[in-house]
This record gives C-alpha cells, structure tokens and sequence, in this order.
C-alpha cells in the first residue's frame, strides 16, 4: 500500500535531525545532571517535580522518536486516509513544527536541570503560544480526516462545515495563543491561570460550538 503523505528524505530530514541531536544531547546531560532533576514547574515557575537523572535525560527523546513514528503511521488508521495527499505538505509541517517544539522545551528543562538559570515560566508560555498560533494559521489548509484538524460531528458530517469552521481556525487560535504567551507578563499564578484556561476555552469550545451553528444553518438551508 503506497503512504498516503509521501514521506522521502526531504520531508523526513528535519525529523531525523532533530531526534539524533536530542539522543546526542541526552547522554550529554546524563552524564553531567545530579541525582535527581526538576521535571515540572508550577505556574510561579518554581520546580515542584523531581525525576532521576535517566529519567530526565531520555524521556523527551524516546516521546520525540514515539510521536515521530505515531506520525508516520496515522494516515494508514485513517478510514479518509486518500485525502491525506490533498494537505500532505502541511501534515509534515505539522509533525515538524511539533518536533521542534518538543526539541526546544527538551533542552530548556535540560539546562535548568544542569543548574542553569532558564526561566521555564517565561520560555514555555511563549513556546505553546507560539505553536498555536503556527499551527492555527495552517488548519485552513487541513482537508478532512479523522485525525487531525477541528474534528466534531458537525465538520466529520459535512465538507462545508469542515471548510467553514478551519477557516475560522487561524483567527480563533491565533487570539489562544496570544492570550497564553501574555501569561507572561502577569506575576499572579490566579491570573495566569485564568488566561491559560480562557485560551484552551477559546479553541476547545468556539470553534466546536461555531461548527454545529453552521451545521444546523446548512440542514435548515437544504429542507427550504
């Protein structure tokens, strides 16, 4: 069966990169963290979660090279698998994008374990920020599948809806991440809370809420 994404070296090169260089990187920081290294920080920035030193080190990489190989394989689970090559491009721009981030977030939490000053509270809020809004501005070209996209019963049940409702993806996600990146600029944990939670809202409830309207627009245009 031939792959519905097309994977050759051109698509696949910035994964393999990135996987190598985090299996380099994590015997480097096994060799040199302490016994025990932060792993979780609250949202005051303070380190509240404590792993081994293995634990630190190959965790991230093995979940690198897992979502890597998860990603390869979803477009063969799925019963819309032929529309994967309409919006191929952007499938391993997706994976990539979230690769790199994976990267990132990998060596942050890894220099904080060697004993370096990152402000994890800083970096991370800006880092997801920044993800939705990459990903946000590339839903619109997302075809419709089962796994990827703004998936309810209302865009799974209709092309126009699906189109309708990634449409309003980029502007709805872009505002999500914007609010998460400027948790940033508040000390209070309530209040960065509440941005956090607002943004997720926005996404998790507007764009699912927004697909049903139109769905329910679409079902009473067709009985006129």
């Amino acid at each position: 069966m031939s792959s519905p994404i097309k994977p050759s070296f051109k698509t696949e090169w910035p994964a393999w990169l990135l996987i190598a260089v985090a299996a380099v990187v994590s015997y480097y920081f096994y060799q040199n963290f302490p016994a025990r290294v932060p792993t979780h920080w609250n949202f005051r920035g303070e380190a509240d979660g404590y792993s081994s030193s293995a634990f630190g080190a190959f965790f991230m990489p093995v979940i690198m090279a897992a979502m890597y190989v998860f990603f390869l394989i979803l477009p063969y689970l799925d019963p819309r698998r032929e529309r994967y090559s309409e919006f191929a491009p952007v499938y391993h721009l997706v994976k990539n994008l979230i690769l790199v981030f994976m990267f990132i977030l990998f060596i942050l939490t890894g220099l904080a374990g060697l004993g370096y000053g990152v402000d994890i509270s800083f970096y991370v809020p800006v880092m997801i920020g920044a993800l939705f809004i990459a990903l946000g501005l590339l839903m619109g070209k997302v075809k419709m599948n089962w796994f990827m996209g703004i998936r309810t019963p209302w865009t799974m049940s209709s092309e126009a809806v699906w189109i309708k409702t990634h449409r309003a993806a980029p502007f709805t996600m872009t505002v999500s991440g914007l609010m998460i990146a400027a948790t940033v600029f508040t000390p209070s944990p309530v209040t960065k809370l509440t941005l956090f939670i607002l943004a997720i809202a926005a996404v998790a409830v507007c764009l699912p809420v927004y697909s049903y309207i139109l769905f329910r627009k679409e079902q009473t245009e067709n009985k006129q």
